[in-house]
């Protein structure tokens, strides 16, 4: 049974050094860093400063630090978990959720969740986010109506999405794929007439695009294919009737620059310059959705 140090069964020597608390036969001078219990030669383990015993590396790091302290982590600093495309495969099976929904309801659920900014309904009632359903904001992230623009956003998701949260890890992936849908709707909400609905995953995925462009600047890869990826893209967007132009734009930008933070913050203050950066884009977001608001009403 282990003992506490210095406790009167603590097992001591003739020339009054304490016995090791593994090896009580065995007189010792230094003590395990963490717990302090007193250990010999065979049970001393090299630690950042001092000795740590054999229990308390198997219950810790083996550092001093805590036991997740030298798990391996993403460029980012992010935990690499057992199935890197979880979070992708979430937002994959929400978005197919909200579009079989549709498919049984209708016209009637899609007006309830699409983005608008002020509008009459069909009952004649004044809707949209300026009159307080900002839920708009974010629910119309998840709806689609045409099957072609369901698979192509899923695709995206999909190539995009795989990639981009195994480098960057669940939690900012999560901040990264949010914060761009939601400016992608804000600068649509801000430009777009107040009574013309949008709707869909496109502003997050172009977060995504734009985030793989500076993630593969970052790791010096060949920029090529997502710069074609990205003149196609925008060509499409620009040449295309009934896309919502705004929502690709938002999203790309705001998606690039949260990436930025998150990719190129130095080590000693990554996580305060990560999600400080996805909290100024946010803000920004809200800004403009406040004085789109305020112009409304």
């Amino acid at each position: 049974m282990d003992q506490v140090p210095g406790s009167p069964q603590q097992p001591q020597g003739a020339s009054g050094l304490p016995g090791c608390y593994r090896h009580p036969d065995r007189e010792t001078g230094i003590s395990c860093t963490r717990c302090e219990r007193p250990i010999c030669p065979e049970c001393m383990i090299s630690a950042s400063v001092g000795f740590q015993c054999p229990n308390c590396v198997r219950e810790g790091s083996g550092t001093g630090h805590a036991p997740t302290a030298n798990q391996p982590r993403t460029i980012t600093g992010g935990t690499v978990a057992a199935d890197q495309n979880l979070v992708t495969k979430i937002l994959i099976g929400i978005n197919a959720a909200v579009f079989i929904a549709v498919l049984a309801m209708g016209d009637e659920l899609v007006d309830k969740l699409d983005l608008i900014g002020r509008a009459l309904n069909q009952n004649l009632e004044i809707v949209g986010v300026a009159e307080g359903q900002w839920y708009r904001l974010f629910t119309a992230m998840f709806l689609h109506q045409e099957i072609w623009h369901f698979g192509f956003n899923m695709l995206g998701l999909w190539w995009l999405g795989q990639p981009l949260e195994a480098a960057l890890g669940r939690a900012r992936f999560i901040a990264l794929y949010l914060v761009s849908g939601l400016a992608g709707s804000a600068l649509t909400y801000m430009v777009a007439a107040p009574n013309q609905p949008s709707l869909g995953a496109s502003g997050a995925i172009f977060g995504l695009m734009g985030a793989t462009a500076v993630l593969m600047r970052r790791l010096r890869y060949d920029m090529r294919p997502v710069i074609i990826l990205l003149a196609i893209n925008m060509l499409f967007t620009f040449t295309m009737n009934g896309i919502a132009w705004e929502a690709h734009v938002g999203g790309l930008v705001a998606g690039a620059l949260v990436a930025y933070g998150m990719v190129h913050a130095p080590r000693e203050r990554r996580a305060l310059i990560q999600w400080g950066t996805c909290a100024l884009v946010l803000l920004i977001t809200v800004a403009v959705i406040l004085i789109r608001t305020s112009e409304l009403t």
